[in-house]
C-alpha cells in the first residue's frame, strides 16, 4: 500500500515538475502554454525519458479537463445565443465535416493506403479538430468572442455533435454488423437524454445551486458544480455522445443563472490543472520511434493534413460570405487533427478496420499537427494584420510628459478627448482599429495606432510620465489586461477605467484601477433625473432620490464583489421600494 502511494506521489510530482519547467519557458518564447504542456508530455512520457507510463489511463482522467473547459465555455453562452448561431453550426460546421472527410478519404484511396471503407472512417475522424486545443488557444489570446472565434466555435460544436454517427458507423463499415434497429435506438437514446438535460437544467439547476448557496459553504458549492458537470457528462456519454458536448450543454443552461460567475470562479482551478494534464497526456502519446522510422510519412502527413483542412475551411468560409481575415484565422486555428480521432483509431483497431501500424501513424500525424497550429496561427495573424484595413501609414504613439493617454477612440473616447482638450490637457489617443483612426482624422483628431492593452505600446506613449491613463476599449478583456500590466509595472500611475457593465465593474475592482465608471450608469441617471423633473417632482426631492440610489447601488456592488451576485438582492428590493406622499413605505 505504502509503495503504491509513494509511486502515485512520484508520478504526480513528475507531472507537476515537467509542467513547471516547460510551460514558463514556452510562454517566455511566446509559443503558449499548450505547446509547453505538449513538450512536457513528450519529454517525460514512455517515448521520451520514460519517467511516466500508462498514457491511456492518464488520457481518460485528463479528459475531465476538456469536459470542465467546455462547461466553462457553455457558461458564456445562452441557449438563445446558440440558436442565433444555428446557421454557422449546421451550415459551415456540417459542410466542413462533409467536404474535409470526403477529400481526405479520397486521398487515402488514391494513394492506396487503405480500402475505401476504412479510408472513409479515417477521413472523417481526421476532419475533427481539437476542441480543447483550439478553444484554449483562442481563450489565451482573448479571441473567443471575436468574429473568427465565434465561427471557429460553431464548427467545433458541430464536430462534437457528429461524434455519435461516426462511432455508430465503425462496426457497420468494419463488417461486424449490429443488431437491427441499433442505430435508431442510439439516436432515440441520445435525443431522450438531451431533452431530459434541457428540461431539468431549465427548471431545476438554478434551484439546486440556490439551496446549496444558502448553506454558506463555498466548498459544498464547488462540489455541487463539479458533481453536476460529471453527472451530465456521464449521462451524455452513456447516450453515445461526446461528454464534452454534455458539459457544454449544462454550462449553456446555466449561462443566464445568477450563480454563473461564482460557478466559473470555483471550477477554474480544477479546469486549468486537468486541461494541462490532458495536453501532457497528448504529448505522452507521441511515439518518437514511429516518427523516427517513418519520419517522411509522419511529417509529410501532418503538413498535408494541416494544409488540406486549412484550404477547405478557408474556401467554405468565403463561400458563406465570411470576411477574408475571419476565414484565414478560422482555417489556421482549426487546421489540426482532434483528440477524438484517438478514440476512433482505438475502436478501428479493435474492429480490425485499421492495423496497429496505421493507427500509430495516424495518431502521430494528429499529435504533430497540433504542434503545427501555432505556426499556422502566427502566419495567419501576420497576413490579416497586414491587410486589416491596412495600418500602413499610421503612426505609433510618441512619448510625452504631463499628458493624458486615452486608449480606445470609440464613442466614449471621442467625447472624453474633447472635454480634456477643451480644458487644455495634452492628449495621446490610441486605437487598434485603423478604421477608427482614419475616421477620426477626417474631423481633425490625431489618433495613434496600437494595441493599448500591451505594456510596450503604453510605455511608448509615455505611460510612466502620464498624469492619467483612461481605458475605454471595446472589449472588457482588453481593459482588464491593460489594468493588470500597468499595475504590475507602474503601480503609481493614475488609471481610470470604463466598465462595460456591472459584472465587469466587479471584475475591475479586484484589479485596482483608481477610478471605475460604468459605461451607461451616468447617462441613465441623467435621463432619470430629467424624467423626474418633467413629471413635476421638486428638484431637491429628485436629487435625494438619485443620491439614495447611488448609495444603495454602491452598497449592493460591494456586497456582490465580496459574497457573489445574490448577496445584493435585499438592497435591490430596496431600490424598487416605492414611498407614499408621507414618506412611508407602503
Amino acid at each position: 500500500m505504502a509503495a503504491t502511494e509513494s509511486d502515485f506521489l512520484i508520478q504526480s510530482a513528475t507531472y507537476l515538475g515537467a509542467a513547471a519547467i516547460t510551460v514558463p519557458v514556452f510562454n517566455r518564447l511566446k509559443l503558449g502554454s499548450i505547446l509547453g504542456f505538449l513538450a512536457a508530455g513528450v519529454a517525460v512520457g514512455p517515448f521520451g525519458l520514460n519517467l511516466l507510463h500508462q498514457p491511456e489511463g492518464v488520457f481518460h482522467i485528463a479528459e475531465l479537463g476538456v469536459v470542465l473547459f467546455l462547461f466553462v465555455v457553455g457558461l458564456e453562452l445562452s441557449l438563445s445565443r446558440l440558436w442565433s448561431m444555428r446557421k454557422q453550426i449546421f451550415g459551415l460546421g456540417a459542410a466542413q465535416m462533409a467536404v474535409t472527410g470526403s477529400v481526405i478519404a479520397w486521398l487515402f484511396v488514391m494513394a492506396g493506403v487503405m480500402p475505401a471503407p476504412a479510408a472513409a472512417i479515417a477521413g472523417f475522424s481526421l476532419a475533427f479538430s481539437s476542441t480543447a486545443f483550439a478553444l484554449q488557444w483562442m481563450k489565451d489570446r482573448h479571441e473567443l468572442n471575436t468574429e473568427y472565434g465565434t465561427q471557429s466555435f460553431s464548427v467545433l460544436l458541430f464536430q462534437d455533435i457528429a461524434v455519435i454517427p461516426l462511432l455508430a458507423a465503425v462496426p457497420f463499415v468494419a463488417g461486424i454488423g449490429a443488431e437491427e434497429g441499433a442505430g435508431l435506438e442510439a439516436g432515440a437514446k441520445a435525443f431522450g437524454v438531451i431533452a431530459l438535460i434541457i428540461i431539468v437544467g431549465k427548471f431545476g439547476l438554478d434551484r439546486v445551486f440556490r439551496l446549496v448557496a444558502s448553506s454558506g459553504s463555498r466548498e459544498a458549492f464547488a462540489a455541487t458544480a463539479l458533481f453536476i458537470v460529471a453527472l451530465v457528462s456521464l449521462a451524455v456519454g452513456w447516450a453515445g455522445l461526446s461528454m464534452a458536448l454534455g458539459a457544454f450543454l449544462a454550462g449553456a443552461l446555466l449561462a443566464e443563472s445568477s450563480f454563473k460567475h461564482q460557478i466559473e470562479t470555483d471550477i477554474e482551478p480544477f479546469r486549468g490543472l486537468l486541461l494541462g494534464l490532458f495536453f501532457i497526456s497528448i504529448g505522452m502519446r507521441l511515439d518518437l520511434g514511429v516518427i523516427a522510422s517513418f519520419w517522411p510519412m509522419v511529417i509529410g502527413g501532418a503538413i498535408g493534413l494541416v494544409a488540406v483542412k486549412s484550404v477547405i475551411l478557408y474556401g467554405l468560409s468565403r463561400l458563406m460570405r465570411a470576411k477574408r481575415d475571419v476565414a484565414i484565422k478560422s482555417a489556421a486555428t482549426l487546421s489540426q487533427g482532434g483528440e477524438f480521432s484517438f478514440v476512433v483509431f482505438t475502436l478501428g483497431v479493435s474492429s480490425a478496420l485499421f492495423t496497429d501500424a496505421q493507427a500509430s501513424l495516424m495518431a502521430a500525424i494528429v499529435t504533430l499537427s497540433m504542434m503545427l497550429t501555432p505556426v499556422m496561427y502566427f502566419a495567419a495573424n501576420r497576413m490579416t494584420r497586414e491587410e486589416d484595413e491596412s495600418a500602413d501609414g499610421l503612426d505609433g504613439p510618441e512619448a510625452r510628459r504631463d499628458h493624458a493617454i486615452i486608449v480606445g477612440f470609440g464613442r466614449m473616447g471621442q467625447i472624453i478627448s474633447q472635454v480634456l482638450g477643451n480644458a487644455g490637457v495634452d492628449i495621446i489617443a490610441i486605437d487598434r482599429n485603423p478604421g477608427h483612426i482614419r475616421n477620426a482624422e477626417r474631423f481633425g483628431f490625431k489618433v495613434y495606432y496600437g494595441d493599448g492593452a500591451r505594456l510596450d505600446i503604453l510605455e511608448a506613449a509615455g505611460a510612466a510620465e502620464a498624469k492619467a491613463i483612461i481605458l475605454c476599449m471595446d472589449h472588457p478583456d482588453s481593459v482588464n489586461l491593460a489594468v493588470t500590466v500597468l499595475r504590475e509595472k507602474l503601480p503609481n500611475v493614475n488609471i481610470l477605467a470604463v466598465a462595460h457593465d456591472r459584472l465587469h465593474e466587479i471584475e475591475l475592482r479586484k484589479l485596482g484601477p483608481d477610478v471605475i465608471v460604468r459605461e451607461t450608469l451616468e447617462s441613465s441617471i441623467l435621463i432619470a433625473r430629467e424624467a423626474l423633473l418633467s413629471m413635476g417632482l421638486d428638484a431637491s426631492e429628485v436629487e435625494d432620490s438619485i443620491q439614495g440610489f447611488r448609495k444603495l447601488d454602491r452598497e449592493r456592488l460591494l456586497a456582490q464583489a465580496d459574497h457573489g451576485l445574490d448577496a445584493g438582492r435585499p438592497l435591490l428590493r430596496q431600490l424598487y421600494t416605492r414611498r407614499d406622499t408621507t414618506g412611508k413605505t407602503p
